[in-house]
């Protein structure tokens, strides 16, 4: 069992080639809030974002963050 601290784009790239080498079962992700924002009455979790599009393999490469 591992646990990964992790936030932002450097992070998401990292657990890109850590979830290569683990059985999904034996990895927990904790993701920062620390920047999350409240936007015209939505709530923004902009790290959780980036690593759930990164592992989805939806990331824009382009810009380096959001989905396509």
């Amino acid at each position: 069992m591992m646990t990964a601290l992790a936030g932002g784009v450097g992070a998401a790239k990292f657990l890109t080639g850590l979830v290569r080498v683990l059985p999904e079962e034996e990895l927990t992700i904790i993701v920062n809030t620390g920047d999350d924002i409240e936007m015209y009455g939505l709530h923004i979790s902009p790290d959780i974002d980036i690593i759930i599009y990164t592992l989805a393999g939806i990331v824009d490469e382009e810009k380096g963050w959001g989905n396509r």
